[in-house]
This record gives C-alpha cells, structure tokens and sequence, in this order.
C-alpha cells in the first residue's frame, strides 16, 4: 500500500481525460441511460448543466436511440462531459467514441462525490464508507447502515437499495453514507477519496463488460485509491490484500483484515463465536491498550441471519465482520456494533425462506447472481437436499467449479435462461448423476411457475427448493429483484392451492 500526498486524483488515466474543459455548471452533457439510475442523473443535472442530451435505446423520451460509431461521434461533438450509467461498458460505441475523442466520462459516484453537499451545520460533506466485492455487497452494505443508525448517526445504504447515490449526496441531512459500489462504476470514478472502503471477495463476474478477469479485478481495486482512514480486505482472499498493497492512499490510511478466525494484530476477526477487534480498540475504547481486543458480538446477534437449522453461514458471518470495520473506522462504538447486528434482518432475495408445504422449503436467493455467490448459497445446506433452480445470464463465466463442489448437495436441477445449454452441458458433466430438468424458455411469462412446478415434482419431504440461479436476470426478467418475486408469488400459489 502506497501513500498518496492528499485525496486529489490523477488528471487522467487509461479510463480516459477526468476533467471537463469547463465547470459543471457551463457543461454540455451527454447522460448515456435512462434506467432507474439514470432518471435519479436526470433530475440532478438538468438544473446544474449548460444542456442535457439523453442517449437509450429503450426509453421512448430519450433524445437519441441506439447509436453506432458514427452516431456516437456526432453526439459527442460538441460535449464536454459524459455520464454514463453501467448499461454502457467501456467498448460501447458511445463511451469508445468519447474516449478517443478525448471527452471525460464519468460514472454516477463520480459525479455524485463532485457534487456532494455540506451536512446542516457544518462545512463539511458526510464521509462515505463504501463496499465492493463479487458477492455480499449488498448485505454488508445494510448491515453497516444498521451499526451507524445504531450509534445514533443520520444515514442511508444506497447503491443496489434505497435511494440513489447521487440524491442521498445531495442530503445535507445526513452524516455518514453506506455505500455499495459495483466494478462498473468504480471503472469511471476518478477522485472518490472513501473514508474507508472494503473489497470483500474477487471471482470471476461480468467478464464480459469488463474483457477479463485482471481487468475486473483492477476496477475493483479502485475502491481504495486515496482512501483516508482504513482498506478492509478479505484475509481469506489474497486477491483483495493484493489491492491494498497496489493501492495509493491517504497519509496515515491502514490495513485492515477480516477473517472467520483469530484475527492478527490490527484485524478483525471471530473467536470462538466472539466477534472481535483488534484494529481500533485501542483508539475507541482502551487508549491504554490494556486490553488486546474489544468484543463486538457474538454469532448469537446474527442468529436471526442462520440457515434453516440456525447455523449462521461462514459468508454471513465475514460480511457482518466487514461492515464492523468499516464503522469502526468511522468511530462508532463497539456496543453500536452489537445493538446494529441484532437489528439487521435477512434482506429480501437473499437466503429468503418462502414457504414450506409437504415437507419441503422453499428459499429465495434470487441475488446470487454468479457461481460463487450460488456456491456459497448450497453450501448452507446438507448433503443431497436441495433441488436447485438456476440459470439466467452468464456474464462471460463458466460454472464446471460451482457444479464439481456443490453436486453433492443436489437431489435434482431445474434450468431456466434464455440460454440454458451451458448450465445443463456442465450438470451433464460434472454431475451425470442428478436429474436435470431444463424449462423451455420460449413463454418468458410462464417460466418461473414452470421451473418452480418442476422443482415441487422432483422435492421429496426434508428437500430444499432453492433459487440460486449463478446468473444474471435480465435475459428473462428486469432485475434479480422480479426474478425473485416471481418465485415468491409462484411458489406461494403453488403452496396454498395443493
């Protein structure tokens, strides 16, 4: 880990020019989207802009559609600045034409960190503390917004949850932001300088908007360029110590690890089922170091997180780790750490249990949305119980580990997707011994009570059904978030008319 004079980024980079030829405020804008991100975009910088010129090829408001080079070059002529949300990679004609023109591009954290207002009484924007990761982001990132309300601070998770970034940076009301950033916008954030920031894991995911797995990687190591107080990385995973070393940072920022075990000497981590610090402790609350660590919790605040038999999964318990480092870098107490887990609840889609009828449980994890995250998932459950449904958007990522390491947890598989070849070419593979139902995916409005009637036929009494799908929604559904509600809604049909 390198140290960086102050939080000022590079001027520009291989992600292309950071500054616009003139303020904000004189700007000629193109925003690239206009989905749920870029409408909250929208709001903000009609008003703050010399002009807006909108690209989608989906929303029938926007002033240009699809665009090839020769469209985009027109656009961009006489632009200052482009905005584009993560439905727009790097090789899109748009944001390729803006690079070679020499146009910067920025993601919606880099305009929101721009714009971020003062909090009420004070002349200084809230801190951010922000978490990235191939999986748990989402929970870590409610998890830490529980802790913070715990300590009595004004803030709000945002990202894939709640408000957008971009409004909550304009609330002045606020004193601390828990934010979840994904390796698409972290690609075109340039001067975000976190209080403190985590990356939680690196595997294979979304090969395809990114071109490789280095470059994947390298986006989210992005997260701790000129972080302030401390880097949270994953002891369990060299990939994400890797980052913090190659990391430019504030003076004086640390190193700080999380581990589901004995933590080291300015760590984190689980004893015996103590949730404990020895990063901050000394700061917070022993500033004569008489004590070696400071309790945070135990896995009995989590318990109401445990799988159906009341066991708190090895990942829940490193995310909740994460989030505690984090808020202990911002301050706040250890007993703020305690109160804040036992008030988080399961979020929706993620290890969601539905229903249970004829012996057999119904559970949603419609967010694990790549094989490790669906790993993790039937890792929860006991050998040979689970009928697993999954499928949907590989993302450039093949599934033979996730197959090879979880066949023994499958009583059977139901495959959805546009495109359920691969899924069921590896099943084949690697477990030719489970029965493997692949759903038609012709009628996409049928194919959720199609796959989830197929599971029911297949469970026996003590069975799991889970949705784990290790792809993305989007081939059949507008967002894991549908996706998940579709199984909810079927599978509660089902449930009640048997």
């Amino acid at each position: 880990m390198t140290e960086a004079p102050g939080p000022a980024g590079p001027q520009g980079d291989t992600y292309g020019t950071v500054e616009p030829r003139v303020p904000l405020a004189d700007a000629r804008v193109v925003l690239a989207g206009l989905g749920v991100t870029g409408r909250s975009l929208q709001r903000v910088l009609e008003p703050r802009v010399a002009s807006l010129v909108t690209v989608d090829d989906k929303a029938h408001d926007a002033d240009h559609g699809a665009l090839d080079a020769d469209g985009a070059a027109a656009v961009l002529a006489s632009a200052d600045l482009l905005v584009a949300s993560p439905g727009f990679p790097p090789h899109h004609p748009l944001v390729a034409a803006a690079l070679a023109a020499g146009v910067p591009v920025w993601s919606e954290v880099e305009l929101a960190w721009r714009l971020r207002a003062n909090r009420l009484g004070t002349d200084e924007p809230a801190a951010w503390l922000g978490i990235t990761g191939s999986n748990g982001k989402t929970t870590t990132v409610e998890m830490l917004a529980a802790i913070l309300r715990a300590a009595g601070l004004r803030t709000a998770a945002v990202g894939n949850v709640g408000r957008s970034l971009v409004e909550a940076a304009l609330d002045p009301a606020l004193d601390v932001i828990a934010v979840e950033l994904s390796s698409f916008q972290l690609h075109f954030t340039h001067t975000m300088s976190l209080q403190a920031g985590a990356v939680l894991n690196v595997s294979a995911d979304h090969l395809d908007w990114h071109g490789s797995l280095e470059a994947y990687t390298r986006d989210k190591g992005r997260i701790f360029e000129r972080v302030q107080v401390a880097c949270v990385y994953n002891v369990a995973d060299p990939t994400t110590e890797d980052l913090v070393r190659e990391a430019d940072v504030v003076e004086g920022a640390r190193a700080v690890g999380f581990a589901v075990g004995t933590p080291g000497p300015g760590d984190v981590g689980l004893v015996d089922d103590v949730l404990v610090d020895r990063a901050f402790h000394a700061e917070h609350d022993d500033p004569d170091r008489r004590k070696s660590a400071a309790e945070l919790g135990t896995l009995a605040d989590l318990k109401q997180l445990g799988d159906h038999n009341g066991v708190v999964p090895t990942h829940i318990v490193a995310d909740a780790l994460a989030a505690a480092a984090l808020a202990r870098a911002h301050g706040v107490p250890a007993a703020a750490v305690r109160d804040g887990l036992r008030s988080f609840g399961p979020s929706e889609h993620r290890i969601q249990r539905v229903a249970e009828a004829g012996g057999v449980t119904y559970v949603n994890d419609s967010k694990a949305t790549n094989a490790h995250s669906a790993a993790a998932s039937l890792a929860g459950f006991a050998h040979g119980t689970v009928v697993w449904i999954a499928g949907g958007l590989a993302k450039g990522a093949t599934f033979d580990d996730l197959v090879s390491s979880r066949a023994d947890r499958m009583r059977a598989a139901v495959v959805i997707g546009a495109d359920p070849g691969p899924l069921a070419d590896t099943l084949a593979r690697h477990a030719p011994k489970v029965p493997v139902v692949v759903i038609d995916p012709g009628d996409t409005e049928t194919v959720m009570r199609r796959a989830v009637t197929a599971a029911r036929d297949l469970a026996q009494a003590g069975d799991t059904v889970l949705l784990a799908p290790a792809g993305a929604s989007q081939d059949q559904f507008v967002s894991y978030a549908q996706r998940g509600e579709e199984f909810v809604r079927v599978v509660r049909d089902l449930t009640t008319t048997r």
